[in-house]
């Protein structure tokens, strides 16, 4: 069995995560590159897009933080792929390792479920995670270009970890408890991390336009979405095919 579920996950997260290759090519990783060129730019040269707040702090208490700066330190000439195929096999390869890894998951959960599924019992569930893991965090941390100022990583992480646990645990109960109190604990359960709040710099800015930054922010959600939708359908028809359930 465990076989099995090996197999479906690699196979769906390798259709998955090439899939998603090819979308990202033609939405987000334009406006990536495009964000990145203000990025790279002098701050004289950005004119009205450079509006960070000088006398502005972080929630650590120390500084803002650009969403792809280095840290204090680290060495700035560290080594990156470059442009063009290089850097397109890079985020294909990425791509691939990480829709395994949530397909082992979502695999995982199916199994323990035991109910029989298919390729469109799948899609629910791979509606499942994307709320999980991207819908409801982006509701306090929006998906970020190069150059955005963003509170310190560790904070963010350590929220986004939360808010996917709570949302996790608040759909398990809202949907699949037997017991009437649940779907009141789900909904609490989902609401929690917006009411602790997401880590935000107190200053407001960065070297991207807005207009750019709220394009990236809904090209990356839509991609997303359809990434885990397929995701979740090849999950789904791989199980049955498979005889997971």
């Amino acid at each position: 069995m465990i076989g099995r579920i090996f197999a479906v996950a690699l196979l769906a997260g390798l259709a998955a995560g090439l899939a998603v290759s090819v979308v990202q090519h033609f939405t987000t990783t334009p406006i990536i590159l495009h964000a990145e060129e203000f990025e790279n730019k002098p701050a004289a040269s950005l004119g009205g897009h450079a509006r960070v707040d000088p006398d502005a702090r972080g929630l650590t208490g120390g500084r803002l933080y650009l969403a792809h700066e280095h840290a204090p330190g680290a060495d700035a000439e560290g080594w990156a792929p470059e442009d063009g195929l290089e850097r397109a096999l890079y985020t294909a390869l990425a791509n691939v390792l990480t829709a395994i890894g949530f397909a082992l998951v979502l695999t995982a959960v199916v199994y323990m479920r035991g109910r029989p599924v298919d390729g469109r019992r799948g899609v629910l569930w791979g509606i499942a995670g994307f709320c999980v893991v991207s819908l409801a965090p982006a509701l306090g941390l929006p998906p970020e270009v190069p150059g955005s100022v963003a509170a310190e990583l560790t904070a963010r992480q350590g929220w986004w970890a939360l808010c996917a646990a709570a949302t996790a645990g608040g759909l398990g109960f809202m949907f699949l408890g037997p017991r009437r109190w649940m779907p009141w604990a789900g909904a609490a359960l989902l609401a929690l991390p917006h009411v602790i709040g997401a880590p935000h710099p107190e200053g407001m800015g960065g070297a991207v336009p807005p207009e750019l930054a709220a394009h990236f922010v809904a090209a990356s959600l839509v991609t997303t979405a359809a990434f885990w939708a397929f995701l979740g359908f090849a999950t789904g028809t791989l199980a049955r095919r498979f005889q997971l359930t």
